[in-house]
């Protein structure tokens, strides 16, 4: 533990890459997804208004139909997409 923060499973997206609908297993009790799009952040309240397995889709996989990185979870909390603004809020 460094920092206060526990550490957790490491998969590496180049050797065990995540495509299609097995990234939506991702979000198995998963309460807030945030993705970073560029400077926005987009951010949903899983229990509350769930996107469609389409939306989240779309929000998960790049181009490539793989899932987009980085990925972790932090909690109940999936973050997608590296925005700098974005990590101090989703760890708390």
């Amino acid at each position: 533990m460094q920092n206060g923060i526990a550490d957790g499973m490491v998969q590496s997206a180049t050797k065990e890459q995540i495509a299609g609908t097995t990234a939506l297993a991702l979000l198995k009790d998963a309460t807030e997804l945030f993705v970073a799009q560029g400077q926005r952040v987009l951010r949903f309240d899983l229990v509350a208004q769930r996107p469609s397995d389409e939306e989240l889709l779309q929000l998960l996989l790049g181009r490539s139909g793989k899932l987009r990185a980085p990925a972790f979870r932090c909690g109940t909390r999936l973050i997608v997409g590296y925005n700098q603004a974005l990590l101090p809020t989703a760890l708390d």
